[in-house]
């Protein structure tokens, strides 16, 4: 019995299989009672020993991913491994919090596991500026750019995030919106988040609409509930908002729900724009008007350069990956 033959009953995918075999958490409670109900059935048992020495012996490829309610990152999670499986590479999955240290986590991996390469999902740029030379295995940092950083085994590749923000607020102003807020993130300039919060700025000051940070913006994690709060604050410095442009689709599902509970309707009294493209917001109600990453080609292009690195080496590769703005429901013209 193996973890193939498992994935085949349960009628679940191999890397589904894994993470739940690897207590994971970005798998639904039905889809884990699934597959434990096979592996229980039919006794199966993990080799750890033989996990344990492949670790050891550098044999797989792990991947960081930093934050564990970041639904775009499961996304990736999911395609990195399908690709990574394809092309007979073990995947390694560390989940950390969003304010761990990526980097010295991998260092870490580094020097006790020694994996062939490592992908980072989502990253501060602080932190590689200060503890990522040490590291010699080949790497790639997926959805922020590591161009300016100049290490010779880090390659990046992610979405123009100003670009994307400034389509958003030249949306909004163009359906007539000129008090619009903006959520969630950390606003500091090495995080992804500052970039889309300067692609707002940018956009506001060429349109001629009021931007102030104290009053307009309100930072929060990547969660719905932190969203939720979040927008509540920000509804309650700033009444006059029309629009909300929430750096990621998770919280704006939040700041949907906590503008319904405040007694607005979405988008009749105020129109709300996600960020990232997940599944989930082209269901909701409203559909979520968004600016969709293209994860397949985000996957794609980190397991090709990393693959490349390991086995020839060469410079490393800055790419930004294109999006598209999708407009669903939830962005009405303001009368």
């Amino acid at each position: 019995m193996t973890i193939k033959d498992i994935a085949r009953l349960s009628g679940c995918g191999v890397s589904t299989v894994s993470r739940v075999l690897n207590d994971h958490p970005d798998v639904s409670e039905e889809t884990r009672q699934k597959v434990l109900a096979v592996v229980e059935a039919q006794g199966f048992q993990p080799n750890n020993n033989a996990k344990h020495l492949k670790q050891q012996s550098g044999s797989s490829i792990a991947v960081i991913v930093k934050g564990t309610m970041n639904m775009l990152f499961a996304d990736l999670v999911e395609k990195l491994q399908a690709l990574l499986l394809d092309a007979g590479q073990d995947a390694a999955v560390y989940y950390l919090y969003e304010d761990a240290n990526e980097v010295a986590y991998a260092l870490q991996l580094h020097r006790e596991r020694r994996p062939r390469g490592i992908i980072f999902l989502g990253g501060d740029l602080d932190l590689f500026k200060a503890g990522f030379a040490p590291i010699a295995a080949p790497c790639v940092l997926l959805t922020n750019s590591a161009r300016e950083l100049g290490f010779g085994n880090l390659s990046s590749f992610t979405t123009d995030d100003g670009e994307a923000a400034e389509q958003v607020v030249q949306l909004l102003a163009g359906q007539g919106h000129r008090h619009i807020g903006f959520l969630g993130g950390n606003w500091s300039c090495s995080q992804i988040s500052y970039s889309r919060l300067t692609g707002c700025r940018d956009a506001c000051r060429r349109l001629g609409l009021p931007f102030d940070v104290d009053r307009q913006c309100e930072p929060c994690r990547y969660s719905m509930p932190e969203a939720y709060a979040a927008t509540q604050k920000l509804l309650a410095r700033c009444p006059r908002l029309t629009a909300i442009f929430a750096i990621s689709d998770v919280m704006a599902l939040g700041a949907i729900r906590a503008l319904r509970d405040m007694g607005r309707r979405v988008p009749e009294d105020i129109s709300v724009v996600g960020y990232d493209g997940i599944v989930i917001g082209q269901y909701s109600l409203p559909r979520l008007t968004t600016v969709q990453q293209d994860t397949q080609r985000l996957a794609e292009r980190g397991v090709d350069t990393l693959l490349r690195a390991i086995v020839l080496g060469g410079r490393p590769v800055h790419e930004l990956v294109p999006f598209r703005l999708i407009q669903g429901e939830s962005v009405a013209r303001l009368s």
